[in-house]
């Protein structure tokens, strides 16, 4: 039971940074201060963002939208962006990345959570999360933004990629964002279609704006498109910069149509596909420093995968290079970036651990 309201707990942010510091010295142990915290307000922490569930709603058959509103540590964040989510199960503190659909200056977010077919933390989201449970949060991350100029914007989406570019399209549109939008959002089914409702909606008040969807599982009614994106089918869309989320298959499909077309140098995306393997199989030496640890692995995984595969259990979010949250220093050798194909070969360079590979031998502080 809270002894002081919500509202009153966000303002104590700034007046508890004598505590922080104390912390910062040695002088005072952070969880310690915490858990008297915790007394005053469930969310209440000195450093850690904290939120309350405010409300669920399902936005698409297999999509909720969480409503929460957090303590005063989520500070600077920007809808589109993405959050770390942690939930314990068991004893064992899982986290997944979600986006910021939606970001109001009085603590307020929402998040919106898609069911995954066999999804650990997302079904106990989806089942079991509360009104009123506190959650924990990371800090925001992520560099998708609105065009800054007036021009034309094509919004491409799968899934649940249309969550980010859902947070950067309101927010847009309440600033009065005028020029053309066009928003075409692909699902297996119509029934996967997320915030339909308010979308049209959106459209009805905006005449800028057009929505399209396609189906790539089900027959399309008029109006709507008829299997997944094409190269045709992207030069059909008008737009001048262009925002893609959504799987890698998708996103590269994008991404070549839109540079081969020749339709400009404005091109922002995201994949929440974790990166494909390397070709190379290979065998490495690998060295985990911090747990004394040594082993064999190849050149075609990554680095997180090989050191789970050896029973180590690094920090990681995303598991596709966006968040940071696995990144760990090299100490020796090389490795290789998954996406780019890039070689890196510094000692104490900071690298991530999903979307590195080994390209030799190597040590990591791990």
């Amino acid at each position: 039971m809270a002894l002081i309201p919500l509202s009153l707990a966000r303002r104590l942010a700034r007046p508890l940074q004598p505590l922080c510091a104390l912390c910062a010295g040695g002088w005072l142990r952070e969880a310690d201060v915490d858990c008297w915290l915790r007394l005053l307000h469930p969310a209440l922490r000195l450093n850690r963002v904290c939120a309350r569930v405010d409300a669920r709603q399902w936005v698409a058959d297999d999509m909720l939208a969480l409503r929460l509103r957090c303590n005063g540590n989520a500070r600077g964040w920007r809808a589109g962006q993405h959050v770390q989510l942690y939930l314990a199960q068991d004893g064992v503190r899982h986290g997944r990345s979600y986006s910021l659909t939606a970001v109001a200056a009085d603590g307020r977010v929402e998040l919106a959570i898609k069911r995954q077919p066999g999804g650990r933390l997302s079904s106990l989201l989806l089942e079991r999360v509360e009104v009123g449970q506190v959650l924990e949060l990371g800090e925001a991350f992520g560099e998708l933004r609105w065009p800054a100029d007036g021009r034309p914007v094509l919004l491409l989406a799968a899934g649940s990629g249309i969550t980010p570019l859902l947070g950067l399209l309101r927010e847009a549109l309440a600033r009065g964002y005028a020029a053309p939008v066009t928003l075409l959002h692909q699902v297996r089914r119509r029934a996967q279609r997320a915030f339909v409702d308010e979308l049209q909606t959106l459209a009805a008040r905006h005449p800028n704006l057009q929505l399209r969807w396609a189906l790539s599982g089900e027959p399309a009614l008029p109006g709507e498109f008829a299997g997944r994106l094409s190269d045709e089918r992207l030069a059909e869309l008008p737009g001048e910069h262009l925002l893609v989320c959504g799987p890698r298959g998708f996103v590269e499909q994008a991404q070549a149509g839109w540079q081969a077309a020749g339709r400009g140098a404005s091109l922002q995306w995201e994949s929440f596909s974790p990166p494909a393997p390397l070709d190379g199989t290979g065998t490495v030496r690998l060295g985990f420093a911090r747990s004394r640890q040594q082993a064999a692995g190849n050149t075609g995984q990554s680095l997180l995968e090989q050191a789970e595969a050896n029973g180590l259990r690094p920090a990681h979010g995303c598991r596709q290079g966006i968040c940071a949250s696995c990144t760990c220093t090299l100490l020796a050798g090389e490795v290789r970036d998954l996406r780019s194909g890039a070689l890196f070969a510094e000692p104490g360079q900071p690298i991530r651990l999903c979307i590195s590979a080994p390209h030799g031998d190597v040590e990591i502080d791990l």
